[in-house]
């Protein structure tokens, strides 16, 4: 598989294997009995991820990658399925009828709809450990109050437990990128937030930070709602002065009053 084949891609393939062992034993391995790996390439992670005794696919949209991983694993390793399709065209429910855990070394110009996709799936997907550029991953790490705080910190969040688990410095990468890299985990948590109309909260969300600068009274003016006594102080502040739980609480707020 020729490096040059996957630049457009935006993929920089990991050639550390203690690096690559350190992100497959970050999965938790509970809850689910399938991992599906993003983008494998030549399959560094992979060789790692089928010593475990679990149902392990993946899926690539290079061609070549595909022929390789073929001829390399899937002709004597039955729990290997390959899916030789895009990963964000894919319809992760029909393809699978159980819980699965997403794993990946991720491109770095699609990581955050790698994220989008994963919330859209949010039901399926209780684990994902995935290594991103750093500055991605710190955003959705980050915390109100913050400068990377924004709308993947506040998504993400509303449905996962996030942890930065470590950095990963750019020669164990070829090419190597002209960034750090950075691995992160999510964990689903089903009780910590009772969202009442999921669209709203996005949409909120993301006109909120769109026009980060702005107080919410005046960034939200394109929703419709009737303003409430009780959120006035609120909606004097800005987007990133608020935490996790106070972008929800809003949001059913102006959901119930807007209904």
């Amino acid at each position: 598989m020729s490096v040059r084949a996957k630049k457009h891609l935006g993929q920089h393939f990991l050639n550390d294997l203690n690096v690559a062992q350190k992100i497959i034993e970050s999965l938790s391995w509970q809850g689910y009995e399938q991992v599906l790996e993003i983008g494998p390439g030549m399959g560094v992670l992979t060789q790692f991820l089928i010593e475990k005794n679990q149902n392990i696919q993946v899926v690539e949209i290079d061609e070549e990658s595909v022929q390789f991983l073929n001829k390399k694993y899937n002709l004597t390793q039955e729990r290997l399925k390959i899916y030789s399709e895009d990963f964000l065209k894919m319809n992760l429910s029909a393809n699978f009828n159980a819980p699965l855990a997403i794993l990946g070394n991720f491109p770095y110009n699609i990581s955050s709809q790698i994220l989008f996709k994963i919330l859209e799936n949010k039901n399926i997907v209780p684990e994902m450990v995935g290594m991103f550029q750093k500055e991605v991953a710190e955003r959705v790490v980050a915390t109100h109050g913050s400068k990377t705080y924004g709308i993947l910190s506040v998504l993400v969040q509303a449905y996962y437990d996030v942890e930065y688990l470590f950095t990963v410095d750019e020669h164990v990468f070829s090419p190597p990128p002209k960034v750090k890299s950075a691995v992160i985990r999510l964990t689903r948590n089903d009780t910590r937030f009772e969202i009442l109309n999921e669209k709203y909260f996005f949409t909120l969300v993301k006109t909120a930070f769109n026009q980060r600068r702005k107080t919410l009274r005046n960034a939200l003016k394109g929703l419709n709602y009737s303003v409430d006594f009780k959120i006035n102080e609120v909606l004097n502040l800005r987007a990133e002065q608020l935490s996790v739980a106070d972008f929800i609480d809003l949001s059913n707020v102006l959901a119930s009053s807007d209904s």
